[in-house]
């Protein structure tokens, strides 16, 4: 397995309010990234990685936002976490210097004998994952190449722990939504064809998180929420297309679409003809 780095991050790491002390890079590790740094207040999004993230504060209490939502005031030895793809949103509200330990699924699912996934957690205290975390640091302030078995023992033992205290079922891949599900996700598109759906609206009528959601509404239909909405949405454009005068302007809004160009454009792609040559082909 290749060395971890931070191609391997989900991009914190690389912005410039963070001021690196030291890091595992070129140090041959293959099981976690780890570095140690300097952080300034910063609110930013990053798109998901295929590592769980853990950080470590040193600092503290500072307030942290995750989303729009969830908000902490974590002390000294508190812990952030987020699971692997997902991307993340977060604010964070003032100086601190933190360890952040990046770890695949694959050792994560080594150290539970199993598939399991981590959720976002912000933890005040966990005193056996602060010492992990203290000791990874320790090895890259005085790294010596005979550490590396203690590198790997600590990675094996910092993914167990998070695996039994934080670990989340992961469900299966072919999961999908039940006929009623679908029934009734489908019914709430057809009655807001017209406006803008949030998917946690549509994820809420299935009683299921954004993220199952998603995946289940897949796995039921072959296409994403949002493509398959589009499609319902062409399908409502051409009827009223068929079947009324209606300008192609009205039948733009009335399905959804902010302008005429948009429904243009879309119907383009789906269907290779434009609205006004399908309206004067099926007159």
């Amino acid at each position: 397995m290749p060395e971890l780095s931070l191609a391997d991050t989900n991009g914190i790491l690389r912005q410039p309010w963070i001021h690196p002390a030291r890091s595992s890079a070129g140090l041959g590790w293959d099981r976690l990234y780890v570095s140690t740094q300097a952080e300034a207040p910063y609110r930013a999004s990053f798109d998901a990685a295929g590592t769980h993230l853990v950080i470590l504060h040193l600092d503290g209490p500072v307030t942290v936002r995750r989303g729009r939502h969830q908000v902490a005031h974590i002390p000294a030895g508190g812990l952030f976490l987020h699971p692997a793809g997902r991307d993340l949103t977060v604010e964070l509200g003032g100086k601190l210097r933190t360890v952040h330990a990046y770890l695949p699924d694959s050792v994560l699912h080594e150290a539970a004998g199993g598939p399991v996934g981590l959720g976002e957690e912000v933890v005040v205290a966990d005193p056996l994952a602060e010492q992990v975390m203290l000791g990874l640091d320790g090895v890259l302030r005085q790294w010596t190449p005979t550490a590396r078995t203690y590198v790997d023992h600590l990675a094996g033992l910092l993914a167990a722990h998070l695996a039994h205290r934080y670990g989340t079922a992961v469900e299966p891949e072919s999961a999908a939504l039940s006929r009623t599900q679908l029934a009734a996700v489908r019914e709430l598109m057809e009655q807001r064809l017209a406006e803008p759906l949030p998917l946690a609206e549509l994820a809420a009528v299935a009683a299921l998180s954004v993220s199952q959601f998603t995946r289940r509404f897949k796995a039921a239909t072959g296409e994403t929420p949002h493509r398959y909405l589009m499609r319902l949405r062409v399908e409502h454009a051409c009827r009223l297309l068929r079947g009324s005068t209606l300008p192609i302007p009205e039948v733009a809004v009335r399905c959804g679409f902010s302008h005429q160009e948009h429904l243009t454009r879309v119907m383009r792609g789906r269907l290779g003809s434009t609205p006004a040559a399908y309206r004067r082909d099926h007159p």
